[in-house]
């Protein structure tokens, strides 16, 4: 019986390590996710913003200016 309450509680501590780490993991990509939304929003007000500015046009890469 000593052997089996070693045994459950090693399984326990084990188990409680995986749990601390998936928390961690999770508690770092919550972080990196609100700082990339808030990076995807900057964005797409700086978009908004050149294209209400008139600077909307499309440039391909093959493609010469215009004043050429």
């Amino acid at each position: 019986m000593p052997e089996q309450l070693d045994d459950l509680q090693e399984r326990i501590a084990h188990l409680q390590r995986a749990v601390d780490d998936l928390s961690e993991t999770v508690a770092r990509q919550d972080k990196d996710i609100a700082l990339l939304q808030h990076r995807v929003n900057l964005l797409l007000e700086r978009e908004a913003a050149r294209e209400s500015d008139g600077g909307g046009g499309v440039v391909f890469g093959d493609e010469r200016p215009p004043h050429y």
